[in-house]
């Protein structure tokens, strides 16, 4: 689900409640929900922590310390198109830094945020798992090594997107 594909909150609360009755009584549910919950929404609305928190017998806190503290969960739709820069060790050795500055200036949008047009989403993130090709992108869930400003540029030139 995109910006551009907004569920309501009544739906949303009616999507939540299917996830977690399809979980009920499971042990250490929370992160499978979540999961779930964004595959089904594209974001784990703060409408629905407290729905998720109640279940769960847990504060509405510590639902959102988890919705927060992981890089993969967001708390606000995405854009159509995600551009995550990783930023650790490996990557920063090999010019992340730049590269994210870079692809600010490309995307037209700061990182930790989407586009005002809902274009695109750029977020940092914490180790893709591909050290050895550092520095490393994940768009649109695809993996890429070895990223370079001029080789972020080809994959964005075939976006239909206006900045």
């Amino acid at each position: 689900m995109t910006a551009a594909e907004t569920i309501s909150a009544p739906d949303a609360l009616s999507t939540v409640r299917d996830i977690l009755a399809r979980h009920a009584g499971e042990a250490g549910a929370l992160l499978p929900i979540l999961h779930d919950v964004q595959e089904a929404l594209g974001h784990v609305p703060a409408t629905t922590v407290g729905e998720i928190a109640h279940a769960l017998n847990l504060s509405r806190a510590e639902v959102h310390g988890v919705v927060t503290y992981y890089h993969f969960f967001r708390a606000a739709p995405p854009g159509r198109h995600v551009v995550q820069v990783c930023r650790a060790e490996s990557c920063q050795a090999r010019g992340a830094d730049e590269l994210l500055a870079q692809a600010e200036q490309l995307l037209g949008c700061k990182s930790h945020s989407t586009r005002a047009d809902g274009g695109v989403t750029l977020e940092p993130v914490y180790c893709l798992g591909l050290c050895a090709l550092s520095p490393a992108v994940m768009v649109d869930e695809r993996v890429h090594g070895r990223m370079t400003a001029g080789k972020l540029a080809g994959i964005v030139a075939g976006w239909e997107i206006s900045q």
